[in-house]
């Protein structure tokens, strides 16, 4: 275990001035290896009084975005920010208050230990008396989906109660602008990060969700986001299945014809020939996507690695630099 570890809990906030003092009243000043808890707000660009309310709280840090950009985007930023602040490990939770801060202990022991870079609070889908039927089966189906892109074992995809090493944080990078909780165990799944799950609890609700306004809609851009996220980080998968979804009926239409050419009666069947035709180009046309997007899948993990070792240098030089004057203050 290191010595002089800060951890640093991040709350993305919109608007959130009501629900704000019950979230950080339930947050830990104080963990089991850590030297330091600290609290940071990142405040999205609120109308009302979220920041003003957070610093009159005792928060550490406040950190304003100038417009609202989406949850996505807040914790980003909040990740970059709490690493930059000297976190050793970052936790992020909700704002409503919705995961119990007595679980924070759980989810940083792991990273604090060295055994993950990442772990996930999988909530008690089951048992959650406010989630509807339909609520726990697509929370289910989604993280089995996610398990499947990602190749881990997390239970609960969806969850936003989750601890971060700062290497791990560092590496991260966001694309979707509707939410992180998939993508980023996609990526990290794929970057080699080590991703775990433990057991949490959940307090009760206290607003509906935000992110969650309907099942329809929640559906339509889980799905973008799935969507977006594999073609990212398996695009030779993604388009060699769509290609094999053209070929295979090509190979069977040009089939069908040679054996109505073989029996003389091919003058009639003409169009299983042109329906053919039309199937393989298609299919060798998502062969030529997906060659390219291999190519620059390569090239965006290259430019990942390159973004990383940037923000590790800058990190290293400013620290270097508060070294430098601490020494010469004390001398």
């Amino acid at each position: 275990m290191l010595s002089g570890m800060k951890v640093i809990v991040q709350i993305p906030c919109f608007n959130e001035e009501s629900t704000l003092p019950a979230t950080l009243a339930d947050l830990p000043r104080s963990l089991p290896g850590i030297d330091r808890v600290e609290w940071m707000v990142v405040d999205d660009g609120s109308s009302d009084r979220t920041a003003e309310v957070a610093r009159e709280l005792g928060v550490d840090h406040v950190v304003r975005l100038p417009y609202n950009q989406g949850l996505a985007q807040a914790f980003m930023t909040g990740l970059v920010a709490a690493v930059e602040r000297g976190a050793d490990v970052i936790v992020n939770t909700d704002a409503d208050n919705q995961y119990r801060g007595a679980d924070i202990a759980r989810l940083v022991a792991p990273v604090v230990a060295g055994a993950a870079d990442i772990v996930v609070g999988a909530r008690p889908i089951s048992t959650i008396a406010h989630f509807s039927p339909l609520k726990r089966l697509l929370q289910r189906m989604g993280s089995r989906i996610v398990r499947g892109l990602s190749g881990t074992t997390i239970r609960d995809a969806p969850s936003g109660f989750r601890a971060f090493s700062a290497n791990a944080a560092l590496r991260l990078n966001v694309f979707s602008a509707y939410t992180y909780t998939l993508e980023t165990i996609i990526q990290a799944g794929h970057t080699g990060l080590r991703v775990i799950d433990v057991p949490i609890e959940v307090n009760p609700p206290t607003r509906e969700s935000r992110l969650i306004r309907s099942i329809p809609s929640y559906l339509r851009k889980s799905i973008v986001a799935l969507l977006g996220a594999y073609t990212i980080y398996r695009p030779t998968r993604l388009f060699g299945g769509l290609a094999v979804l053209f070929l295979l009926p090509a190979g069977v239409l040009a089939a069908r014809y040679l054996v109505y050419l073989g029996m003389g009666e091919g003058a009639g069947h003409v169009q299983s020939v042109i329906a053919s035709g039309v199937l393989a180009i298609a299919g060798l046309f998502m062969i030529a996507i997906g060659v390219l997007a291999h190519l620059l899948a390569i090239n965006r993990r290259l430019l990942e690695e390159l973004r990383y070792l940037e923000r590790v240098r800058v990190l290293g030089q400013r620290d270097a630099a508060q070294r430098q004057i601490a020494r010469s203050a004390s001398g």
